[in-house]
């Protein structure tokens, strides 16, 4: 199957170069991909001459601007109207291509995607989700920072979405949804928590909810749904992203404190190889906007090449999955539950 994916090649700390060596290594895994790639041309064409393995995988769009780390969101929607940003997410909602990745400007990003995807109906805010290692696999969670506040409708919201997120694209059958909390009991949180449990266990996935988890629950691999506000959901993150490159700093002091050490490492290097591939968080780079009328990845700013294929790998699977088609037949199923319910 071809999939025809649009791309910000000026978005991220270290594009253009960063974005075309991440196409490079999405190709060698999937070689019938084919990108539509929107850029500087000053800046983007030397690159791919350079690269003869996309020859003929991507079809090149100059643009005249880029939009910054410093642009505002409302700049961003008013003004730049030949960005790469912008066109990139364009091609999406004219039907060119079947999903977009930048690893540029988040509010930027998030306010174009949202104006010119749209909304899916039924859903009131869109959530930005991503992947986490556990000691059982992998969770999603959500929200990571697209709605700094939200009220118990836009929880019930994430949760339905992030399960069947978890149903189509990481194929568990029935996975566990989770509603992060300050502790597990009922008695406790906020009046907006509390109210979005009674929501969930009144829609279409009370089977599936699990109640309130603790922080250290999403580590742990409690359930395979987490669900928060953005603002804890982006500390989070953040604070797992740190705590991982933190582990793999000790590991590498500790194995260079001694010729015994570095005798431990060379008898244990396979194993420890394994554990920095496990603790490496560029696999799981990639945050997926879930409620636009489209598929758009946002990938790290600060991401490498390798942390930006995996980006695409999860644009790929979200094509795979049909998880478009999926939230949209279910979303219309939840609405019908919702006004019978209310009857």
């Amino acid at each position: 199957m071809t999939i025809t994916l649009s791309v910000d090649a000026m978005g991220g700390d270290k594009a253009p170069t960063m974005v075309i060596q991440g196409l490079v290594i999405a190709i060698q895994r999937y070689p019938t991909l084919h990108f539509l790639l929107y850029g500087e041309a000053d800046a983007v064409e030397p690159l791919l001459k350079q690269e003869k393995s996309l020859t003929g995988k991507v079809t090149f769009f100059p643009c005249t601007e880029t939009i910054t780390p410093d642009t505002k969101p409302g700049a961003a929607m008013r003004g730049f109207p030949d960005s790469s940003m912008r066109q990139a997410i364009r091609a999406v909602a004219n039907g060119e291509a079947q999903g977009v990745i930048s690893a540029g400007n988040t509010g930027a990003y998030m306010a174009l995607a949202k104006m010119l995807l749209k909304t899916m109906p039924g859903i009131d805010r869109p959530a930005l989700a991503s992947l986490a290692p556990t000691l059982r696999g992998e969770s999603v969670i959500l929200d990571l920072g697209a709605n700094v506040e939200c009220s118990s409708k836009n929880l019930q919201q994430f949760a339905i979405m992030g399960e069947i997120f978890a149903r189509h694209v990481l194929h568990l059958p029935k996975p566990l949804v989770g509603l992060i909390n300050v502790g597990s009991e009922d008695i406790k949180g906020s009046s907006i928590v509390k109210e979005a449990a009674d929501l969930i266990r009144t829609s279409s996935i009370k089977d599936n909810f699990y109640g309130f988890i603790e922080g250290d629950d999403v580590t742990r691999g409690t359930v395979d749904v987490a669900v928060t506000d953005g603002f804890t959901g982006n500390v989070l993150l953040k604070s797992g992203e740190g705590v991982m490159q933190l582990a793999l700093q000790y590991f590498k002091e500790a194995f260079k404190s001694s010729w015994t050490a570095r005798l431990g490492y060379l008898l244990a290097g396979s194993m420890l190889r394994k554990l920095s591939m496990r603790l490496d968080y560029r696999r799981y780079n990639g945050g997926i906007w879930l409620g636009l009328n489209g598929i758009a990845i946002k990938s790290h700013g600060g991401a490498d090449a390798f942390g930006f294929a995996h980006a695409i790998d999860l644009a790929v699977d979200m094509v795979a999955s049909h998880m478009m088609k999926h939230l949209q037949v279910e979303f219309s199923s939840e609405e019908i539950l919702h006004k019978a319910a209310s009857l």
